[in-house]
């Protein structure tokens, strides 16, 4: 089996620029709305939206790797490093925090020049402990796999892995980045949206690092969709649009390492990808806003910080009924307690009851 990476003209990639441009177009377009309706939001609508799509970038980039961070620890960890005034903030953990920490670099940062170094430091922040899983890994630097090269890619859980393709041996790593960083830092010729699709394939099909290469490739591919759309601020997430299609993620990628260097059907993949987080922003858009508006309403109403979690976590998609066990459950206090939180949140026109009585009894938001 030969992989594109093993090709002589590698890594001279060709498309076709008709399918390519028409639907580039299209995603342009609804991108350039987006950005426009944002544009029409006030400040704190805005940072609302910019923290829920930082949040699914975290959550979801990790989750595609079978890796499932706490979101509320996402949240706080964000919020704390974006300076935000969030209630019910919560400690996170390093792993945690490493994983926002460079998503924040990569998008809060996206105009400075991408470096090994900066690469080995994203790199360092996802593994703080040296180790995946139970697993002693190279952190910092590329991966010297000598004499266990080639290095297989692969997905799924241990024992029942699936080998995708097959990865340059290490001692090809330091040319092949810095031929790859290179074009990063240095084509301007390229609209920006094509150059993430391409950076994303090209810096998977080098996987230089011994784990966290799918993570660390839609870090640079928001870094770039940043520049696309000239903005810091993120209103849609790619790696959440991957997750749901997790499986023709890995398929298209694996058939791309065995075809040619016509990436025709990468890109038009990736956009189609692209253009389905553009719409579901629009449905995560109606939420903050609702929020906001909630918020705006109780702008005068007392909280306290266990009341301000339980109210967010209602609008981030509370999963079932909310009753006073369940509250009292999330809310580590006592039941007394969280039937107190309740009542106050009810003579409030916060919460209302649904219909039911006793233990059936169950609580909404009052919008």
């Amino acid at each position: 089996m030969q992989y594109i990476h093993q090709l002589k003209a590698w890594p001279n990639f060709t498309w076709d620029k008709v399918m390519v441009l028409e639907s580039l177009v299209q995603v342009r377009n609804r991108q350039g709305f987006l950005l426009g309706k944002m544009e029409g939001l006030g400040f704190s609508l805005k940072s609302e939206a910019n923290l829920n799509t930082l949040i699914s970038d975290v959550t979801k980039s990790s989750e595609i790797e079978g890796e499932f961070l706490d979101k509320d620890q996402v949240r706080s960890s964000i919020a704390r490093r974006l300076g935000l005034d969030i209630a019910g903030l919560i400690p996170s953990d390093r792993n945690v925090d490493g994983v926002v920490e460079m998503m924040l670099d990569a998008t809060q940062n996206r105009d400075k020049a991408l470096t090994s170094q900066r690469l080995f430091e994203w790199h360092a922040s996802l593994f703080p402990t040296g180790k995946s899983g139970l697993f002693s890994i190279v952190v910092g630097q590329w991966r010297d796999n000598a004499p266990d090269d080639p290095m297989q890619v692969v997905s799924g859980p241990l024992g029942r892995e699936k080998v995708h393709f097959e990865a340059p041996a290490s001692d090809l790593l330091e040319v092949e980045m810095n031929s790859l960083l290179q074009w990063i830092n240095n084509v301007h010729d390229l609209d920006s949206v094509l150059k993430a699709a391409i950076a994303h394939l090209w810096f998977v099909t080098i996987h230089p690092f011994d784990d966290g290469n799918g993570r660390i490739a839609r870090a640079i591919t928001d870094m770039l969709l940043a520049r696309a759309d000239g903005s810091n601020q993120r209103f849609y997430s790619m790696s959440s649009e991957i997750r749901n299609q997790r499986k023709a993620y890995y398929k298209v990628l694996e058939e791309t390492q065995k075809s040619n260097l016509d990436i025709t059907e990468w890109l038009l993949w990736f956009l189609t990808c692209l253009e389905n987080a553009l719409e579901a922003t629009s449905e995560t858009l109606s939420s903050t806003v609702q929020k906001a508006k909630f918020w705006e309403r109780h702008a005068s109403t007392p909280f306290n910080d266990r009341q301000a979690l339980m109210v967010n976590k209602l609008f981030d998609g509370f999963i079932g009924k909310l009753t006073s066990s369940k509250w009292a459950k999330m809310c580590k206090c006592s039941q007394d307690t969280a039937g107190r939180d309740i009542n106050d949140l009810l003579k409030k026109e916060v919460l209302v009851k649904t219909e039911g009585g006793g233990r059936s009894t169950s609580y909404l938001l009052n919008f």
